[in-house]
């Protein structure tokens, strides 16, 4: 699994939550809400550090983006783009599915 991260989403994410080099961000499935690809379930997100059981995690600004393996029931067969909605200043989370 390949986690992308935009510029936009990248600012966003060092602005509001105030990250510096070394911290992380892990994505997982929660209930409640919708995605693209799942009903039901939305995308959250926490400031966590990758354990051994990493399923995907890029690095940007030294900031690792991150989920792990107990997250790939929500995952699986997608990559994960996190971009940024100026509309509603928040994150976006787009699944593109793997070949």
């Amino acid at each position: 699994m390949n986690i992308s991260v935009t510029d936009k989403a990248v600012n966003w994410f060092e602005k509001e939550l105030m990250l510096e080099k070394g911290d992380a961000i892990r994505f997982f499935g929660k209930t409640y809400g919708n995605t693209e690809v799942h009903e039901g379930f939305s995308v959250g997100m926490s400031v966590d550090q990758p354990e051994d059981s990493v399923l995907g995690q890029t690095e940007v600004n030294g900031v690792t983006y991150f989920t792990n393996e107990h997250d790939h029931w929500f995952f699986s067969g997608y990559d994960l783009e996190v971009d940024y909605d100026e509309e509603k200043e928040e994150p976006i989370y787009r699944f593109h599915e793997t070949e």
